[in-house]
């Protein structure tokens, strides 16, 4: 197939493209670069760079024709999205729609979302399955589940099939690719540079939480079985239906228990500062996947131990990230 990849020069659309590329598809990667790689755009792939805001533009690239598309790009940093919130409307919700309407002018009928876990907000019940009421506490998880409301109406009036996929923590890299965040706010990649010695230290936030450990319990998945996940869900989009999986490992590890894992990785001292809770931050978050390896018959296939190997793996590799990684 012919597939288009909206934000493949990030994280999970490059490792995504990269997969689709294996599977012998024709991948077109579409990136503004603004918060992506030129680096991380997969030997093989072709690179438009674009904005989803140029309307005009993106209308006339998505007309070459496509038996599918993957959107993956988005703003997604929870602080900026508070602080500057029209940006996340702006960015992750006009864009998404103007993708809407290039895909239905130029006859694209699948399409696969780049949703999270984000739109459920702080839940009541855990594991969350899809069912879970959706109450966004941050303009990045309301600007999704805006996106996830636009794809379900388009798929009803104009025939789209879509599935959306709201990932949890997704963490580990594939070869050569990986997370190069600015600011990084995730926590293996912090713990990562505080045992390389590129910061001082990671930051727990909040010891007092009702958990094992007294810190914040998440569902981390492998960047790779969320990649397999994608290619599972774009031959599983059905004509006129929006489906819509959760996306985690199921199990739940604490902060405490990601740094150990970094340690005994590494085989170095992970220095880590206790401070306060942030707020919004809730105790526990793990997602029930019964829905997703029922119907699209996913599983995941690798550990903590796994992520924490392949991230440091690829932290060895940049240090710095894609920077002075040379472009294709």
């Amino acid at each position: 197939m012919k597939l288009l990849v909206t934000g493949g020069a990030g994280y999970i659309g490059s490792i995504v493209a990269q997969q689709l590329l294996t599977d012998g598809h024709e991948v077109v990667v579409l990136d503004s670069l603004a918060r992506g790689h030129r680096a991380a755009v997969p030997d093989g792939a072709r690179l438009i760079e674009l904005d989803l805001l140029e309307a005009d533009a993106l209308r006339d690239a998505v007309a070459e024709g496509f038996d599918g598309a993957l959107h993956f790009a988005a703003y997604a940093l929870v602080a900026e999205s508070v602080a500057r919130p029209e940006l996340y409307y702006r960015n992750n919700v006009v864009g998404s729609l103007n993708l809407l309407d290039a895909l239905r002018s130029a006859g694209v009928q699948r399409l696969v979302f780049s949703s999270t876990c984000a739109v459920y907000g702080e839940p009541e019940v855990i594991p969350m399955d899809e069912l879970t009421p959706t109450r966004p506490v941050n303009s990045y998880g309301a600007s999704k589940l805006a996106v996830d409301g636009m794809i379900s109406d388009e798929c009803r009036a104009h025939g789209l099939g879509a599935v959306s996929l709201r990932y949890f923590n997704v963490a580990g890299a594939s070869g050569c690719l990986g997370e190069d965040h600015e600011p990084e706010t995730h926590l293996i990649p912090n713990v990562l540079r505080a045992a390389q010695g590129l910061q001082d230290a990671v930051k727990i936030f909040g010891t007092d939480y009702p958990t094992p450990d007294g810190t914040a319990v998440r569902d981390y998945i492998h960047v790779e079985d969320l990649a397999r996940a994608h290619v599972l869900a774009l031959d599983g989009a059905r004509p006129s239906e929006h489906r819509i999986f959760n996306l985690g490992s199921g199990d739940g590890y604490s902060v405490r228990e990601v740094i150990e894992a970094v340690r005994t990785v590494t085989g170095l001292d992970v220095p880590a500062v206790e401070a306060g809770r942030r707020p919004g931050d809730p105790p526990r978050l793990v997602a029930a996947n019964g829905k997703i390896r029922a119907e699209l018959g996913w599983a995941p296939t690798k550990s903590l131990t796994d992520m924490v190997g392949d991230a440091w793996r690829f932290a060895q590799q940049r240090p710095h990230g894609y920077a002075g990684a040379h472009a294709h």
